[in-house]
């Protein structure tokens, strides 16, 4: 089995009736527990610590978010309480996708339960995201010469505005990102390929897509590590997605993105994202799926 990464800090502490379902993490790791597919225990990760985080983003914003002094125009944009328990999830959630990415390219294919922090810009979070994980693991592991070459497939249903700001500068740093285009973020920061899909396109027209667009990205770029952010809010039921894609497509998604690594021999770590909605235990069973995929896919 794939190793996947969690920490209890996933799941940080909100008020009763906030909309982001925080829940989802904790029942995330028992699904996957149930389903066996954590024989010998889930990986804890290290948090991520200040220098680690500065690699991606403003060092004063850094230091902002970890003194809880966050100026309120951002932390609205967030649109999380920036506490002590918020903070502990971001740094947790950075340090167990750099592990993941480690575990990928030591065994081919890994994954968090957590991560696919995609808005989050270089100098401030936005959309539920305080720091992005994947931008802060790609660098890190460039920077300390495990990867030249890393792809990041964002196929959450938002545009991954933040990775694009973090990496615009690293052209072998790739962002691809297949996301509803008539969708948060009004202010799209374009990346290295865009592909921006109609409102209500199915499962079908999807994988079309996917398809046609992502093996020759693969093979013409030739990426050391594969980020995967497998955000499940294209599904049909999301509260915040305008797509409608099915459990059966976004499994059908998975398993050809993992599929596709796989048969190149490139590995490949997963993150999951968003899915929004107030039934936890069909957005944890959803982000399962790429678990799944991967369970079938390893050797």
């Amino acid at each position: 089995m794939p190793p996947i990464v969690f920490h209890p800090a996933y799941e940080a502490e909100l008020p009763a009736d906030h909309r982001f379902p925080m829940g989802k993490y904790g029942r995330l790791a028992a699904l996957l527990r149930e389903r066996g597919l954590v024989p010998d225990g889930f990986v804890t990760p290290e948090p991520a610590d200040a220098a680690l985080l500065a690699g991606a983003h403003d060092p004063a914003y850094v230091a902002a978010v970890l003194a809880l002094r966050v100026p309120p125009a951002i932390e609205r944009a967030i649109g999380l309480p920036v506490t002590d328990s918020v903070v502990a999830r971001s740094c947790a959630s950075s340090g167990g996708t750099l592990c993941a990415a480690r575990l990928a390219l030591e065994h081919g294919l890994a994954g968090s339960t957590a991560g696919g922090s995609h808005h989050a810009r270089r100098a401030g979070g936005g959309g539920f995201c305080v720091f992005n994980d994947v931008a802060v693991a790609a660098l890190a592991l460039r920077g300390a010469g495990r990867i030249r070459r890393a792809l990041i497939v964002d196929l959450d249903v938002h545009q991954g505005d933040g990775t694009a700001d973090c990496l615009a500068r690293e052209p072998d740093l790739f962002t691809l990102s297949v996301h509803c285009e008539r969708n948060y973020p009004t202010d799209k920061v374009p990346g290295d390929l865009d592909i921006g899909l109609p409102d209500g396109l199915g499962d079908a027209d999807y994988l079309a897509v996917l398809e046609a667009r992502l093996p020759p990205l693969i093979d013409g770029f030739s990426p050391d590590l594969i980020f995967y952010n497998a955000g499940v809010d294209p599904h049909a039921e999301d509260r915040l997605g305008r797509l409608n894609l099915t459990d059966g497509g976004l499994s059908a998604r998975d398993r050809f993105v993992v599929g596709l690594a796989r048969s190149r021999g490139i590995p490949l770590c997963a993150v999951i994202g968003g899915g929004y909605g107030k039934d936890v235990d069909a957005i944890a069973a959803r982000h399962a799926l790429v678990f799944e995929a991967m369970a079938e896919a390893s050797p």
